[in-house]
């Protein structure tokens, strides 16, 4: 009983504090799962935004992916930091839900590993984003694909750093919605 009286509490709450005004900021925190290099894992974001229209924002994207395939009996794990400049469009400020479409550049830290062989140390790399996706009052889901080139390996092969993500995250902030 308990966590349903929860679960009302944060849908209402969310429902009337329907957000996004102009000049107001907003601050997003985002986990979610990566698609990566024939595995899978963890990814975490933390985004502190600016409306500068009431359909639209610019943002700072503060995150972390890690991700661990076995290939061929050996275990790889990669993990990049990225800070990207973002910014999102909103095609409906008027209601509860409302679909988003987004994208940023930035530089992404790589780093990789092999349980045999020492691939250690890719280092920053210019990369981008592109993402969509529907926020439902102060709760989003998103997905997102990351796109940066491939890291050069000290055994003379090559290293895909791209990967795709999807996310679920609130936000805190940001003003109402005008209609």
């Amino acid at each position: 009983m308990k966590k349903l009286l929860l679960v009302i509490t944060i849908a209402t709450f969310g429902y009337t504090l329907n957000a996004q005004e102009k000049d107001k900021f907003r601050f997003g925190i985002d986990l979610g799962y990566v698609f990566a290099n024939a595995g899978g894992g963890l990814l975490f974001d933390v985004e502190p935004k600016l409306n500068i229209t009431d359909n639209s924002n610019i943002g700072i994207r503060i995150g972390v992916a890690a991700s661990v395939a076995d290939f061929e009996g050996s275990l790889d794990a990669d993990v990049n930091a990225n800070i990207i400049g973002t910014y999102d469009y909103y095609f409906n400020k008027n209601k509860a839900y409302t679909p988003f479409l987004g994208g940023g550049l930035g530089v992404y830290v790589i780093g990789s590993g092999s349980d045999n062989i020492d691939e250690q140390g890719f280092g920053p790399q210019i990369g981008g984003m592109v993402r969509g996706g529907v926020e439902l009052s102060k709760f989003r889901i998103a997905l997102e694909y990351n796109i940066i080139p491939k890291s050069d390996l000290a055994i003379g092969k090559s290293e895909k750093n791209s990967y795709f993500g999807a996310s679920i995250g609130f936000y805190i902030g940001g003003g109402k919605w005008k209609k």
